[in-house]
């Protein structure tokens, strides 16, 4: 971790970002589905927002973590999208220092933030189903507020000395990233100064999400517990299919986030082509999913969202 720094080396003020080494001659067309993708993405989480927010029937302890997570991948979805388009679309690459820390602790607060989200969501699930007739008691709407906010303030806080501790650093010579967007692990190890303190908190972080997805699994293994224990097959049925959203919501988060971290840790063993797309992947796909996932699998959402939809005059009844 410790890298010498030699005075005769010049200072890096400009980072460079990469698109997808190879075909930089169809980036344009590159940039269409992408361009489309986070389109989606920003009009399905604002559906959602719009829809919980002017509908009185969806106001109810369940449905306040929706817009928290809308909320999570929308900031996901700003914080990449302005590197993305110039890269993709005008085939600009170089980003300044300061914009591009300022951009990873963006990501890396957001992507906390969802990972809090959904263990949170876990939880409501495991209340639910665990004790369903005091969940309405054990789960209020202030109670859900409160800890939505003493999660978002867990993120910021935990995400807070990224940009500071890249600050510090002293960058020359190398200036080349890994993506088209700025991750901690990627730009630290650009760093020409000792860089062991970010190594290490980088870590402390990363860790701290990986018990995010650990304490998500023990809540689901004490919800197939409680689900089989009862007697009625189409009850647990029921009982599961009211987590099924919430699961594919983890896999498409943890998956791509997990894998892209243990790619940074053993950059000799992975094709830089594959990190970019399981990076475009962790950035991309929840954002655009999620939205549609819940508006499938839940009947109040996928009806009121409908009905909206035709109030408007979007689609014919």
């Amino acid at each position: 971790m410790m890298l010498p720094l030699n005075a005769s080396e010049a200072a890096v003020s400009t980072f460079l970002l990469v698109g997808i080494p190879g075909l930089e001659g169809v980036h344009i067309w590159i940039s269409i589905p992408i361009c489309l993708m986070y389109l989606m993405a920003i009009l399905g989480n604002c559906t959602i927002l719009f829809v919980i927010r002017t509908e009185p029937s969806l106001h109810e302890p369940m449905y306040h973590f929706l817009p928290m997570l809308a909320l999570s991948d929308l900031g996901l979805s700003f914080s990449s999208l302005p590197t993305m388009l110039r890269i993709f679309l005008f085939n600009t690459i170089e980003i300044s220092a300061d914009a591009c820390i300022a951009q990873e602790f963006f990501i890396h607060g957001f992507t906390e933030m969802e990972s809090s989200v959904l263990l949170i969501m876990s939880f409501d699930r495991f209340v639910a189903i665990r004790n369903p007739l005091r969940y309405s008691s054990i789960l209020t709407s202030s109670r859900v507020l409160h800890i939505g906010l003493a999660f978002a303030f867990k993120s910021i806080l935990l995400v807070l000395p990224l940009p500071f501790t890249l600050k510090r650093l002293k960058y020359c010579n190398k200036c080349l990233l890994s993506h088209s967007f700025c991750l901690h692990q990627d730009v630290m190890k650009l760093a020409c100064s000792d860089n062991r303190v970010n190594f290490y908190y980088g870590l402390f972080v990363a860790l701290c999400m990986m018990s995010d997805s650990m304490l998500i699994a023990v809540f689901y293994v004490f919800i197939l517990k409680t689900v089989l224990g009862v007697a009625s097959h189409g009850e647990w049925l029921k009982s599961l299919n009211t987590c099924v959203s919430h699961t594919c919501a983890v896999l498409i988060f943890y998956v791509p986030n997990i894998t892209l971290a243990i790619m940074h840790r053993l950059p000799k063993h992975v094709s830089p082509l594959a990190m970019i797309l399981i990076a475009g992947t962790f950035l991309l796909v929840p954002p655009l999913m999620n939205p549609i996932l819940y508006c499938v699998k839940t009947q109040q959402i996928r009806v009121k969202v409908l009905e909206k939809l035709e109030n408007l005059g979007l689609m014919s009844k």
